[in-house]
């Protein structure tokens, strides 16, 4: 094979290779390059909003486990000063 037919035949696989490509990854959701292999990003509403929801969600569970950290502490100091100490604190609480 020379001249003309092998450099079609070399075109044509690249291209078939190309259009395989981006199939396989527009089918797994991932950006479709262009004809340089630069990315298209793709505009999808939804999954901006998804990623607003996830981003409130973890600043919430942030707080929460934040929250938590503080009463686990708490816990754990009354778990561990002896039992006169945390009486006395009791009482003086009590006192207010």
């Amino acid at each position: 094979m020379h001249g003309p037919p092998f450099v079609l035949a070399i075109i044509a696989i690249c291209m078939t290779a190309w259009v395989i490509n981006n199939f396989i990854r527009a089918k797994h959701g991932f950006p479709i390059s262009d004809d340089w292999g630069r990315n298209i990003e793709r505009s999808d509403p939804q999954a901006e909003r998804h990623l607003q929801l996830l981003t409130s969600e973890n600043e919430r569970l942030a707080g929460q486990v934040g929250r938590l950290e503080e009463r686990i502490a708490v816990l754990e100091r009354i778990a561990t000063d002896p039992a006169t100490r945390t009486a006395r604190e009791i009482e003086a609480l009590r006192d207010h």
